[in-house]
């Protein structure tokens, strides 16, 4: 099958024809033509390579109400995604060949974006024991990225061993940092409008003291070390600091921490509540400008669906997370390319390219020419709209954007020549 898409703008450059044929990109120029292909004017809308989420909770096995893989692969799709990388809280955990070669499988039956399982550092994400690490590596599944999300490997000797073990075969050890000790009873941000709220204050030094730890044991072990969810101005100096060094340090911004500010939870509303919580507006910004300087590497969704009966409660009993999949890519455009601080080829770099290369992820990540694997992702970035939950992908709607209006509109993506969506429907 040949699709020829006229008028693209590729990374936001001048209006070009990308003749694709089969799974690849045979062609990139001018007053391009293929006799039989499908012909899709793109009328100068932006055209990126598919996009690359390093942190995606997708929850199968075992919290099928809220997410499956088949559902969150279609809400990846939607947002431009072509791959998808599964985090290893699931029930039972991602801590053993069988179950990652599962999500794996599921991923594959999907067909709507390649899914690669995330294993757990430690049995049951319970930061006592390794889990079998090698095992997952050497697996169909392919694991390369290792991380205990929702829980933080406090312990250092722990976490040094991982370091050590996945070296071996290049893997990387993405920590949630968070020191539990710090964080007991917390809710929200630490700061004045906890304080006025009367809610547990969420201090920033709880994130800043692990990753000022594990950046030293990354260095120490010579080893890869990624950073998840980074939301302070201090986190975003100690990874600049380690970037210095020359140590093997990343990093990844949620787009609510682009965003959003602890100021929402003065609502009481859960759809605000996650972790790490909203920080301040300084925090905000500090973070916008270091992605924008590449001290920040990329941008992951950390998409965490609920059902509605875990968001639709008390704050203190409710679930901590925000569904993000479907409005990443427009939270970046308002964010940071209608701001000035990337254009669309940093958000290429930055939503694709990098994540692709931290994750190892063959055939992602890729340029828009000939040659290369036609995962793609065409962007109407004229476009303004309300978001309207009901109309997710995603099986949960747990989303803190109902209702705001946000700019750009993912209209077509391409899984490998194949369109996953036409006209920003599901095919």
């Amino acid at each position: 099958m040949k699709t020829l898409i006229r008028g693209a703008k590729i990374l936001g450059g001048e209006p070009q024809d990308v003749l694709v044929d089969g799974e690849t990109i045979t062609e990139v120029g001018t007053g391009l033509s293929a006799e039989g292909a499908q012909v899709i004017e793109a009328g100068g809308k932006v055209l990126l390579p598919g996009l690359v989420d390093l942190h995606t909770h997708l929850r199968e096995p075992g919290r099928e109400d809220s997410e499956t893989v088949l559902t969150g692969t279609r809400a990846a799709a939607v947002g431009g995604y072509t791959a998808v990388h599964a985090m290893a809280n699931t029930f039972p955990v991602a801590d053993t060949a069988g179950v990652v070669e599962q999500v794996w499988r599921l991923g594959k039956e999907s067909g709507y974006c390649d899914v690669q399982p995330i294993g757990a550092v430690t049995v049951g994400l319970e930061g006592k024991k390794l889990a079998e690490l090698g095992a997952m590596h050497d697996s169909a599944a392919g694991v390369r990225v290792f991380s205990d999300d929702g829980k933080c490997v406090d312990d250092a000797v722990i976490m040094r061993r991982a370091l050590e073990y996945v070296k071996a075969f290049d893997g990387v050890v993405a920590q949630h940092a968070q020191e539990p000790r710090l964080t007991e009873g917390a809710q929200m941000n630490e700061g004045i409008v906890s304080a006025e709220l009367g809610l547990g204050g969420w201090p920033a030094v709880a994130e800043e003291s692990i990753i000022a730890r594990d950046v030293l044991l990354a260095a120490h072990v010579g080893s890869r070390l990624h950073v998840c969810h980074l939301s302070t101005a201090g986190s975003v100096e100690i990874v600049r600091w380690a970037k210095s060094k020359g140590w093997n340090v990343t990093a990844e911004v949620t787009p609510h921490h682009l965003l959003l500010t602890d100021e929402m939870v003065r609502s009481y509303n859960p759809v605000y509540k996650v972790n790490p919580p909203l920080r301040t507006e300084a925090d905000v910004m500090a973070l916008r400008a270091a992605l924008a300087d590449g001290t920040i590497d990329c941008v992951a969704t950390d998409h965490a669906p609920h059902p509605h009966e875990d968001k639709d409660c008390e704050w203190g009993a409710a679930a901590m997370g925000m569904v993000g999949l479907e409005t990443a890519l427009s939270v970046v455009q308002h964010t940071m390319v209608d701001t000035g601080l990337l254009d669309w080829a940093g958000v290429a770099d930055r939503m694709s390219f990098t994540p692709a290369r931290i994750g190892r992820l063959a055939g992602h990540g890729r340029p828009v020419a000939p040659g290369e694997p036609a995962n793609l992702t065409l962007v109407d970035s004229a476009y303004r709209g309300p978001v309207d939950p009901a109309g997710f992908a995603s099986r949960s709607r747990n989303t803190p954007y109902e209702g705001r209006e946000l700019p750009g509109r993912v209209t077509h993506t391409f899984l490998r020549g194949r369109a996953t969506v036409v006209d920003g429907n599901l095919t």
